[in-house]
């Protein structure tokens, strides 16, 4: 290919391309806002139909034509409210109850609004307001919000909290996922580019391939949500964002650095964008395969919410390959050495001329024309291979020890949001001054014949201030602490009763949770069949289903990649200890991270998924940067030898991994723009896990290891067989 090709292939196909992808992106991008949408962030709906809190809430349809979601508003005064003022308050509550999409009253009643209801202490009073309109719940706890600071009484405050006000915090700290999450991620990725070409042009090529390749992904994603075969959440749409710009533009790097070092070596720009693609072809796909095989392995996960992620991570790493193997070189055949602008690579007239530079430096095989840092880092490993992957071996176990720290159980929903939560903030007060159980009791369905010792079995348990049995939408009394009220009929469906007993310990605490644990393993003993959920149940079924994940899908992800990576690298002794390198480096991640949280940043806990979150982006992608080395190697040593095939593999290829590590790190630090402790933690662990395995994995461990092992590498393949004299190289097969 000396002579340009037909204008067939120079103009027509390239035309083609830019055209598909410009109508994906034109699609794609308006789609972008309408994500929030389709997406939902309710724990209940991502737990498995086995879930023991999953039949409560079945059976809790059957009792209750209502979904709403209880608001609970509570007001403090500072000097004890007379029971004369209680009228006043039941005023407010009679606004409360006329904000659009609260629930609408029974006949007969003049509000849905339970209260006001005066604690023991009489310094505070509540009420429990029935938000109907879920799908947003957001604006109506605003509304009740705005009513609340309106009408409160002289000489108190008021907060807007229990399920329905965390709800509203939650989805408004989610709010800056539409934008400023993309556009930290885009300007991070932007300055990198810079710094690391130096060029003017091309950093805009590889974000276009970036964000065309998420309005791709966003467009597929968006349908299958809406046609409900995935649930989408939050944390899910700002993790997709992420991976695909961190991703396409890793996979950007590899060819782009691939094209520079063809345009050195061949004159035409057309022969040096196909030999690049054919070069950068099969680590790029082995990279994106790989990813994408752990990422599906989540569908193997109980958690709605974890199976789903799966596929939708998926999606934007096909997209994502997509863009870097058919825009990315088509951008970059059209612009030529023009992309490369003002320090654009001058034709050598040979492909390995710079080999031949002179250097007055010592010889080394393998390091020909390797010069700066790289050179050192060869050096190193030549020299002293055992020690220097002893020495690494050694820094991440002890990094590793910090994982004994990792608190990783699940924490209060009153942590979830870092920012300022109105809703947290009531908690507190509504702790103080009630039951902090209140507005979110378990619930417990019980055989109508074993009602009532279910019923006394629950009110023995030291957790449990108060239990009924369902009758029906009956407002508490009005009148004041200990004010009597005969007990109506429970409501009967199907054989069951409902009983809903209320928590002394706020809901989402480790105490309410220990109660349900309790209730569950008690009151089977007053009634068979009994079943105990709720808010509180769901969050520990959510905690206990996250930790089996963990236990089944690792073995699973660890499987998947090994099979891959004996596939591309032709052994089995390579791939094992690859394998290795990324599950000590994963660890080692971990353990840090545990300290930081724990010491630094003085976080409670951590989300009971965010260990298995961690390992698969970690693993995954720790490989990817492994997979981009080795076939490298693999390629160099059919040429050198082993030896000096590592070397040159690791000169070759060091700037454009740690380059692309440095971007994928900056993407994933992004996500603590979102003031979500999950995101947090996760933007922690997977950036700083990038960059340890870029650093010290991919750059020190893996090549020093192999360097000391030398040709037994590639076991059992041919080039473990080869001889060692560089005259018989040649003649190994790939």
């Amino acid at each position: 290919m000396s002579g340009k090709p037909s204008v067939w292939l120079r103009v027509v196909v390239p035309a083609a391309l830019i055209l598909v992808w410009l109508v994906l992106a034109g699609l794609g991008g308006p789609t972008f806002g309408k994500l929030s949408g389709v997406s939902s962030n309710d724990q209940a709906a991502f737990l498995p139909a086995s879930a023991e809190s999953t039949e409560v809430q079945d059976w809790q349809k059957r009792f209750t034509d209502s979904q709403a979601v209880p608001a609970i508003v509570v007001v403090q005064s500072g000097s004890t409210i007379p029971q004369s003022d209680l009228a006043s308050f039941a005023a407010l509550g009679a606004k409360l109850g006329a904000v659009k999409g609260v629930q609408a009253p029974e006949s007969g009643q003049s509000t849905s609004v339970a209260g006001p209801i005066p604690s023991q202490d009489g310094r505070a009073v509540e009420f429990i307001v029935p938000v109907s309109d879920t799908n947003n719940v957001k604006t109506v706890v605003a509304d009740l919000r705005s009513v609340l600071k309106s009408e409160l009484p002289s000489g108190t405050q008021g907060w807007v909290t229990g399920p329905a006000g965390l709800t509203a915090d939650l989805v408004n700290a989610f709010g800056g996922i539409d934008g400023i999450l993309l556009f930290v991620a885009v300007g991070a990725v932007f300055v990198i580019l810079l710094l690391v070409y130096r060029a003017l042009l091309l950093p805009f090529l590889v974000l276009l391939t970036s964000v065309f390749a998420l309005c791709a992904a966003i467009l597929v994603v968006y349908f299958f949500a809406l046609w409900g075969w995935i649930n989408l959440s939050g944390q899910s749409q700002g993790i997709l964002s992420i991976l695909v710009i961190g991703a396409a533009t890793d996979y950007s790097l590899l060819l782009v650095a691939r094209y520079r070092e063809a345009l050195e070596a061949n004159e035409s720009r057309w022969t040096a964008i196909v030999k690049a693609w054919r070069a950068a072809f099969e680590p790029i796909l082995a990279s994106g395969a790989t990813v994408i095989l752990a990422l599906l392995c989540l569908l193997f996960s109980d958690l709605n919410s974890n199976k789903s992620l799966g596929p939708i991570a998926a999606i934007g790493i096909v997209f994502s390959l997509l863009s870097a193997l058919t825009l990315l070189p088509t951008l970059l055949a059209v612009f030529g050495r023009a992309a490369f602008w003002p320090f654009r690579p001058k034709y050598a007239g040979g492909e390995h001329a710079h080999a031949h530079a002179h250097e007055n430096t010592e010889r080394v095989d393998g390091l020909e024309g390797i010069r700066g840092v790289w050179r050192r880092v060869g050096l190193l490993i030549a020299h002293r291979p055992r020690v220097t992957w002893i020495v690494s071996f050694v820094v991440l176990v002890a990094c590793a020890f910090g994982l004994t720290g990792l608190k990783a159980n699940g924490v209060e929903q009153t942590a979830l949001v870092l920012s300022q939560s109105d809703a947290a903030d009531g908690q507190k007060i509504l702790a103080k001054h009630f039951d902090a159980g209140s507005g979110a009791p378990v619930l417990i369905v019980a055989k109508e014949a074993d009602g009532d010792a279910v019923l006394a079995a629950a009110k023995k348990n030291d957790g449990i201030s108060s239990a009924t049995l369902y009758a029906g939408n009956v407002r508490p009394a009005q009148a004041g602490p200990g004010a009597a009220q005969s007990a109506p009929p429970p409501v009967v469906k199907d054989g069951r009763v409902l009983i809903q007993a209320t928590l002394k310990a706020q809901p989402d605490s480790s105490a309410a949770e220990q109660v349900v644990r309790d209730l569950r393993r008690d009151l089977p003993a007053a009634g068979s069949g009994v079943l105990v959920g709720g808010v509180t149940a769901i969050a520990l079924d959510t905690n206990d289903t996250a930790q089996s994940d963990l236990l089944r899908i690792i073995p699973i992800v660890l499987l998947v990649i090994l099979l891959v990576l004996m596939l591309l690298l032709r052994s089995i002794l390579a791939p094992v200890l690859l394998i290795g390198s990324v599950v000590l480096s994963y660890a080692a991640a971990l353990g840090v991270s545990a300290l930081v949280f724990d010491h630094l940043f003085r976080f409670p806990g951590a989300d009971a998924s965010v260990p298995l979150f961690g390992f698969v982006f970690l693993v995954a992608l720790g490989v990817d940067y492994n997979i981009f080395l080795m076939t490298r190697v693999r390629e160099e040593s059919l040429r050198l030898g082993t030896r000096p095939g590592i070397l040159r593999g690791l000169g070759m290829t060091g700037s454009v991994i740690t380059s692309a590590g440095v971007v994928l790190a900056a993407t994933f630090a992004a996500l603590a723009v979102i003031p979500i402790l999950f995101l947090v933690q996760i933007a922690f662990i997977v950036a700083f896990g990038v960059l340890l395995d870029t650093v010290l994995v991919r750059s020190l461990l893996v090549p020093a290891l192999s360097y000391d092992v030398g040709r037994a590498i590639w076991w059992p393949s041919k080039l473990w067989r080869s001889p060692a004299d560089p005259g018989n190289r040649q003649a190994v097969q790939r």
